[in-house]
């Protein structure tokens, strides 16, 4: 260890940077070299964010609203907020039971910060979001990663959560739909879970619901606290306009919970970032105020490159892949690929070699499921249009078919 790393917080300099922005980085990095990539590692729509919200934007800026707001969000967003959860959710709540962040991520992270202790213990189901367990593991607390493979759907059971609950579990992660693998919980399957959280009051539940808009197949959202009201006085449900209105710039979340988490996460914002940004506050308003057709349009767009993305996934050598119930993810196995060789000569020992592999000698960036916590796998964002994921699908399959 150098004297520089030495001068680190230990719990940083054993942290780990978030795979997916590395993938970005390293797609960044050969573009600059001249090559041409096609990216299928970011996690943000490709549409723009809609015009009337760009416009309240533009509105705010020239009205003035360019000044320090109150640390939790400004009262007329959070009064939105409060109005989103009782319309869409059936969460009864006031204003005063929300808060807002600098995006999805500062919710979260403000909420294990401001409850977890050394030694306590937060169950993540894997595969994960993979920020999770760097976030637990940064707050001075252990990750017990929970795996779901695919023969759950890649879901929590609540045999699985009954037996990684322990006297030092402080909460538990959901996250529907899901990032990396597009699952979703059926009211059923969160009952479920909820009964057993029932038997463990002192265990947390952060509910990340940031992909609720994006659910196929007519299907309906449904989100822990919703389906077992007893347990609201446990449960952060969180949010944000980032992937429902193509705002993933604006950085805007919000959550709902006990009054007694908010002012704890308020208190340690209040010292960190202070409130969000005025004009994004103002745009995040637009949007959960202003017309809501984009939402299906962009679930229409996102369910029929699901189905074109899966068919030619499946056509590829070695690949398998579910169909996603939501998000805007294909989580494909591809462990039929280990071991074999590329025309490089590159041996596939692992699903990052195969990530890897598809960047350097097929110019697709993926990223490798080992990131998320589940191999091997590989997760494939659909976030583009459709002559590019063809174009890339092609490129894969033909990587494949050369493979030795």
């Amino acid at each position: 260890m150098s004297t520089d790393t030495q001068r680190l917080n230990v719990r940083l300099a054993d942290a780990q940077p978030s795979a997916t922005y590395r993938m970005i980085d390293r797609v960044a990095a050969r573009r600059a070299a001249g090559a041409k990539i096609i990216s299928l590692s970011a996690g943000e729509p490709d549409f723009d964010t809609p015009s009337h919200i760009r416009e309240a934007a533009i509105y705010a800026i020239r009205a003035g609203h360019t000044r320090y707001t109150q640390v939790a969000g400004l009262r007329s967003l959070r009064e939105a907020v409060a109005d989103k959860f009782q319309r869409e959710n059936a969460l009864e709540i006031g204003w005063q039971d929300t808060i807002v962040c600098c995006g999805g991520k500062q919710v979260i992270y403000n909420a294990l910060a401001a409850t977890l202790n050394e030694g306590d213990e937060v169950v993540v189901p894997a595969p994960y979001w993979v920020s999770y367990p760097e976030i637990v593991r940064l707050c001075g607390a252990k990750a017990i990663v929970v795996r779901c493979g695919s023969d759950s759907g890649f879901k929590l059971t609540p045999g699985a959560l009954a037996e990684s609950i322990g006297p030092r579990t402080r909460w538990l992660i959901l996250n529907s739909p899901s990032n990396p693998t597009g699952a979703v919980y059926s009211r059923e399957e969160l009952a479920a879970l909820a009964q057993v959280l029932l038997d463990h009051p002192h265990v947390l539940v952060l509910s990340d619901d940031i992909y609720e808009h994006l659910i196929f197949d007519g299907a309906p959202f449904h989100t822990i606290a919703q389906v077992e009201p007893r347990l609201m006085p446990r449960v952060l449900t969180t949010n944000g306009v980032s992937k429902a209105y193509a705002m993933t710039g604006w950085r805007i979340g919000f959550g709902t919970g006990p009054r007694w988490l908010l002012n704890a996460m308020e208190k340690l914002q209040g010292q960190q970032t202070s409130g969000a940004s005025s004009i994004s506050q103002h745009a995040a308003l637009a949007a959960l105020t202003g017309p809501q057709q984009f939402l299906d349009e962009a679930r229409s767009v996102f369910e029929q490159r699901r189905d074109l993305m899966v068919d030619l996934l499946n056509q590829a050598r070695g690949l398998r892949c579910a169909k996603p119930a939501g998000a805007f993810y294909a989580f494909a196995s591809c462990a039929d690929l280990i071991g074999l060789r590329t025309p490089a000569g590159v041996q596939l020992k692992d699903d990052e070699d195969v990530a890897t592999a598809l960047l350097d000698e097929a110019g697709v960036a993926v990223v490798p499921g080992s990131a998320f916590g589940l191999a091997p796998f590989i997760r494939i964002a659909y976030a583009l249009d459709d002559d590019a994921l063809v174009a890339a699908c092609r490129a894969i399959r033909q990587f494949c078919e050369s493979l030795i």
